[in-house]
């Protein structure tokens, strides 16, 4: 099992939700964050300075198991991809135990209905 964490542009959440549905990844957590970047600028809008060295963005939080990781990094660099500085960051990480708590399963099958599968 692999824990994917997905740093992405705030604007381009509904089009990565979209795209793990599509991938039949169906549950996941979203979480609105806030971090430091290289660029430092301040821009203007409607004559109002604003100070841009943090940056909003959104964590997608998945755990999958090990044969869902490609399929998953691929759905979410294709639909959170625009081509320029700050579409985000991919991170996989590995997990060692997942449980159910409803039912006590542990392992790969604590992460999916096996009725559904079949």
């Amino acid at each position: 099992m692999k824990k994917i964490e997905a740093i992405i542009r705030k604007t381009r959440f509904e089009d990565v939700k979209d795209a793990l549905l599509a991938a039949d990844i169906e549950w996941f957590s979203y979480y609105d964050v806030r971090g430091v970047g290289k660029s430092h600028q301040a821009r203007i809008y409607r004559g109002v300075m604003y100070d841009t060295s943090y940056i909003e963005r959104t964590l997608v939080s998945i755990v999958v198991r090990d044969k869902n990781v490609e399929k998953t990094i691929q759905a979410i660099m294709q639909a959170a991809h625009t081509g320029e500085i700050g579409d985000g960051r991919i991170f996989v990480l590995p997990v060692e135990e997942s449980v159910r708590i409803r039912t006590a399963e542990r392992g790969d099958i604590a992460l999916y209905n096996a009725e559904l599968e079949e």
